[in-house]
């Protein structure tokens, strides 16, 4: 089955209906993930202490590198004309991409101290698992709702070819992307029982609402004036009691 939005983004990256043209971002990002998961892993081991405050570093660069994607623009337009938008999605998405999936991969095994043997730490490990299963499924689910084209920003450097997105979730979470995300890493620190997972997974909410505020929503808000009464109306990552069966239909049924 053809991803929603694949033929929007193979026509501005035509490249990817070759084999080396889906594999060299593929292989970037594998290569990133691997290697910001190394530098844990040693950083675990020789410098045990330096989590979570190490954790909180390595997660502001990945959101530094993502940022670069919207702060160059103009300049890439510039220089690279129609392979802007390909020249700064792999040299700044997908690195950035790569550290932050990383890093919150990390939440699952990163080193501290644990929980103790008390009643509330089972209860805890299930919830965790809880929510990494409904992160899995709300990403799944978003990504064949909303479409590649939109998930890769394609529409940041080709805004006349956007197409209205009144995907369901939108009207219950205005960043479902990230909200899954959101979810797998806070269920990812519950499930491992460890305080300094616990203290990243605190943190990570407010990573990503200043990521919204002060950059992907600053965009939105130039192209569209009315996203600030969408804005308003429907929260970013967790649904209002309200529109709490909607979510659990679009999770369940995806419809």
């Amino acid at each position: 089955m053809k991803l929603k939005g694949i033929n929007q983004l193979i026509q501005h990256v035509p490249e990817l209906q070759t084999v080396r043209g889906k594999m060299i971002p593929i292989l970037s990002f594998i290569a990133v993930f691997a290697t910001t998961s190394a530098l844990f892993l040693l950083v675990d081991w020789r410098f045990s202490e330096w989590m979570p405050d190490g954790e909180i570093v390595v997660m502001a660069i990945g959101f530094l590198l993502l940022s670069r994607f919207y702060s160059q623009k103009q300049r890439y337009q510039e220089k690279y004309g129609e392979l802007a938008y390909r020249n700064a999605f792999l040299r700044f998405n997908i690195p950035g991409l790569g550290i932050l999936f990383a890093s919150i991969a990390h939440m699952g095994y990163m080193p501290g101290p644990e929980i103790p043997e008390i009643w509330w730490r089972v209860d805890l490990i299930v919830l965790g698992y809880l929510f990494i299963t409904i992160g899995a499924v709300l990403w799944l689910r978003s990504v064949a709702a909303i479409g590649i084209d939109y998930l890769t920003m394609l529409y940041l450097y080709f805004p006349a070819d956007s197409r209205l997105e009144d995907s369901r979730i939108y009207s219950i979470l205005r960043h479902p992307i990230y909200a899954a995300a959101l979810y797998i890493g806070i269920g990812l620190a519950f499930a491992h029982a460890n305080w300094y997972a616990l203290v990243v997974a605190v943190i990570l909410p407010i990573f990503l609402t200043g990521w919204i505020r002060l950059v992907e929503e600053k965009e939105l808000i130039t192209r569209f004036p009315n996203y600030i009464n969408h804005r308003s109306r429907v929260p970013a990552f967790f649904p209002k009691p309200s529109t709490f069966p909607k979510f659990l239909r679009i999770i369940i049924t995806g419809t």
